[in-house]
């Protein structure tokens, strides 16, 4: 069925095209629920959606003011640039030419500003209201274990063979095995001597999984054997650790007060589509063929 919203047609066709672009997200989501059912609610959300957008565009174009021709030829332009096929800029917004792109953008502009308006009615949260969600989702903010740590490294590729570069990275394990300092061999083996081969603190999987590996299960002061990752071979040092922890409220304050402002202006849309749906005259219609 198709749906008629004050007057303006949604077609099937467009229904289903809604369908397909939120189905691969939406059956990851819900992929426990009956196949029937699932495809019900998708269809259900797809008109919802295409409705709220309708309504929201009838709006914009009765009460936002226009867009300028200098601004409009002005984004027109710099989305050539970084598009220098028309063909598919113009696949990318589903339009034939310029002039239904020019149309299309106004209203994509329109409509932004619609949304800003709405979004700066939001108030800043209350100090009780920030408290309440740091102590709810405290576990939001931990941060991990992190270690500091440095390394001295061979790569292998198109410069080095495999075999060199261990060799190398061997004469340097030896060389720290009857007593050289970690630090001194750094700067005489490694292809990465910045800072002495010191990489900072790293938590887990801001480097390869075989590097982590490794130095995370090292002590303090520690140094490893030769290891293999993708990049070359290591021998690695940790110089210090800092256990995972839960960071105080103050050190979080703008960033929780930043997901609740969110949270408000997302409401404040939902009220105001849920308004437009009230007073307007949605119908099921049957489509002609």
């Amino acid at each position: 069925m198709a749906l008629m919203v004050n007057g303006e047609l949604i077609e099937d066709s467009t229904i289903q095209d809604e369908a397909d672009r939120i189905r691969p997200q939406y059956e990851k989501t819900f992929k426990d629920m009956d196949a029937k059912e699932r495809e019900a609610q998708l269809l259900k959300w797809s008109k919802e959606n295409l409705i709220e957008k309708t309504l929201l565009q009838q709006e914009v174009i009765k009460n936002e003011p226009e867009v300028s021709k200098e601004t409009l030829d002005s984004v027109l332009e710099n989305l050539k640039k970084e598009c220098k096929k028309p063909s598919e800029l113009y696949k990318d917004f589903g339009v034939e030419n310029d002039e239904n792109l020019l149309k299309k953008l106004e209203l994509i502009i329109r409509t932004q500003q619609k949304l800003e308006k709405l979004h700066n009615t939001a108030k800043d949260p209350a100090l009780a209201d920030i408290e309440k969600y740091y102590e709810e989702n405290k576990n939001q903010f931990k941060q991990q274990e992190s270690i500091r740590v440095a390394h001295i490294v061979k790569y292998y590729g198109w410069k080095c063979d495999e075999a060199t570069a261990y060799k190398t990275i061997s004469q340097a394990y030896e060389e720290i095995q009857k007593g050289s300092s970690f630090e001194l061999i750094v700067d005489k083996h490694t292809d990465c001597n910045d800072m002495g081969g010191d990489i900072g603190y790293i938590r887990k999987g801001q480097m390869v999984g075989e590097f982590d590996d490794v130095v995370f299960n090292l002590g303090v002061g520690q140094v490893s054997n030769i290891f293999r990752t993708r990049y070359g071979f290591h021998i690695a040092k940790v110089y210090d650790r800092k256990p995972a922890f839960i960071p105080e409220l103050e050190h979080v304050k703008d960033q929780i007060q930043e997901i609740l402002k969110k949270q408000l202006q997302s409401q404040i849309v939902y009220d105001y589509l849920d308004e437009l749906k009230n007073k307007a005259k949605i119908e099921e219609v049957q489509q002609e063929s």
